[in-house]
């Protein structure tokens, strides 16, 4: 399985958006206002903003915070200027890591983050170092016992879908960001629940962690990471092996 579309599936089973559901508000309001700001506050006419809304609802977000994020975005409301960031660094065993981030400091953010990547075996790296390793795309993860395997191929060929990869209880859907609100769209139409949805960043290889300590240390700098509140999204391209995750928890 590769490292992210794990690192996706280990976070929704350990239920990390749940209880921490004010950083994800943080995170998602973040999101919201810099994509009203970048591209409109429309969210018919701003696909990005369009899936922050959607993401803010399946947090059960407030309607008029959703409201004011947007307003904040396009400027009819004050509110604290943010811009977008990219880290990069490696985790224990080399793993390559690359961290979007919503920030109102640079100097904080980076400080935080590359102090997480030291503490926990980790460096950060210089512009460039991992990001050639990723790819944009939208992910989606199935359930196995929520759909046969023939009807989900019709319906992921039928939304152009990229690929389809079988694990031990989830079916993960790969395809083109421009189609993934199709998809999503397709699968919620024939009654199917959706267990995760997302635009990520896939890498094109990945780097087996068998030792237990070193695998112990890159969740913790994963989960750390994704706990700070100036971060994003956390994409990384490691495998661990199912059995190896069971053991350390």
């Amino acid at each position: 399985m590769s490292g992210h579309s794990k690192w996706s599936t280990i976070k929704y089973k350990k239920a990390i958006q749940d209880s921490k559901r004010g950083k994800v508000f943080t995170k998602v309001i973040r999101e919201i206002t810099v994509a009203a700001r970048i591209g409109g506050g429309d969210p018919m006419a701003n696909p990005r903003l369009r899936a922050a809304i959607s993401n803010a609802k399946a947090e059960n977000m407030p309607k008029e915070n959703i409201e004011r994020a947007i307003k904040k975005g396009t400027g009819e409301l004050e509110g604290v200027n943010y811009e977008e960031v990219t880290y990069e660094g490696y985790g224990p065993g080399g793993v390559a890591i690359l961290i979007e981030a919503i920030t109102d400091n640079r100097q904080r953010t980076v400080a935080d983050v590359r102090h997480l990547f030291s503490k926990r075996g980790g460096s950060l790296g210089e512009p460039g170092s991992v990001a050639w390793i990723f790819e944009k795309k939208g992910l989606v993860l199935v359930e196995k016992d929520k759909v046969d395997e023939e009807t989900l191929i019709d319906i992921a060929l039928e939304a152009n879908a990229d690929d389809i990869q079988e694990q031990e209880s989830e079916w993960e859907v790969y395809i083109a960001p421009e189609a993934f609100e199709g998809l999503k769209s397709a699968l919620e139409s024939n009654g199917i629940p959706v267990l995760s949805a997302e635009i990520t960043m896939l890498p094109s290889n990945t780097v087996r962690i068998e030792d237990g300590k070193k695998a112990g240390q890159l969740l913790e700098l994963m989960e750390a990471l994704e706990d700070n509140d100036d971060v994003q999204h956390v994409y990384a391209n490691f495998d661990i092996p199912d059995e190896l995750l069971k053991r350390i928890g």
